[in-house]
This record gives structure tokens, C-alpha cells and sequence, in this order.
């Protein structure tokens, strides 16, 4: 996707996203986290079989662990895929970071927020990513004449 297709946010416009978008991101990130338990088990089980040349399976439980999977991986996919639609980027599922494309002084930035924070309070050039990240400064706010300096120009 090219900058011209990418949507732009203002840092008030991602602000008011980020109750939707914790609860989103939340989600993916504890799915996340149930699916690497569920593959954890069935690891482990596929492992005593290899050691042992066999072994009593309990096919119910496998079962419903696979089910359980499935359905943890669908419900990652579906919370990502709602935040993207949205325009945000998912950067990292550990940490549940994202990132919202901006326009500010001619270029795009990435406003950088991460679950857990209160306020988006960072962002970072596109080629610096989360290690370059730099407070927000007076560029992201309005002026006083309603406008922002993040819009993009008519």
C-alpha cells in the first residue's frame, strides 16, 4: 500500500480509537497467549509419544484441544484483521503495539502506542520504528484555528 492509500490519523483522532482498539488488541494478544499453552500440550504430548514408541492418548482431550485452538487462532486473526480495517497497524502481538500512520510536516509517521499505556505519548519515523520512537511533541496538537498540523492538505 502506497502512502496515498495508507489512512491518516491526528493524534486526537487515535486517541479517541484507543478504547476500541485496547479491547481489540486485548483480545488478539490473549488468544495469542492460549494458543502458544494449547500448542505447548500437544508438544509435549507428541513428544512422550516419540520417546516412548507410544502411548496412551486421551483422543477427547486432544480433541478439544485442537478445537480450542482453532478457535483461539480464528479469534487472533478476526481482532487483528478488525484493527487493520480500522487502519492501524498490529506491529507486535507479545506486546500488543500499534501503530498509527500520521501525516506531519509533509511525510507519514507512525504514532506509536502499546498495551498497557494510558495515552498515546510516542511516534517514530517509519524506517526508525519502536526504537527510534520520540515523545510527542507541539506538532501533533491543534491550533488554536481548528486546524491540525497532521492533516493532510486539500
Amino acid at each position: 500500500m502506497d502512502d496515498f492509500e495508507t489512512r491518516t490519523f491526528t493524534l486526537d483522532e487515535a486517541q479517541s480509537l484507543l478504547p476500541v482498539l485496547e479491547s481489540l488488541i486485548k483480545r488478539a494478544v490473549d488468544a495469542k497467549r492460549a494458543v502458544e499453552v494449547i500448542e505447548g500440550r500437544l508438544q509435549e504430548l507428541a513428544r512422550k509419544i516419540f520417546l516412548s514408541g507410544g502411548y496412551f492418548v486421551d483422543v477427547t482431550t486432544v480433541a478439544r484441544d485442537r478445537t480450542a485452538l482453532n478457535t483461539h487462532v480464528q479469534a487472533a486473526k478476526d481482532s487483528v484483521a478488525e484493527i487493520d480495517a480500522i487502519g492501524v497497524q498490529v506491529k507486535d502481538l507479545d506486546s500488543g503495539l500499534l501503530d498509527f500512520p500520521c501525516f506531519l510536516d509533509g511525510e507519514i509517521v507512525l504514532l506509536c502506542w502499546k498495551l498497557g499505556e494510558t495515552r498515546i505519548t510516542h511516534w517514530h519515523t517509519i524506517d526508525a520504528g519502536f526504537r527510534g520512537r520520540q515523545p510527542i511533541d507541539e506538532r501533533f496538537h491543534v491550533r488554536r484555528s481548528g486546524k491540525s498540523d497532521t492533516e493532510l492538505p486539500n
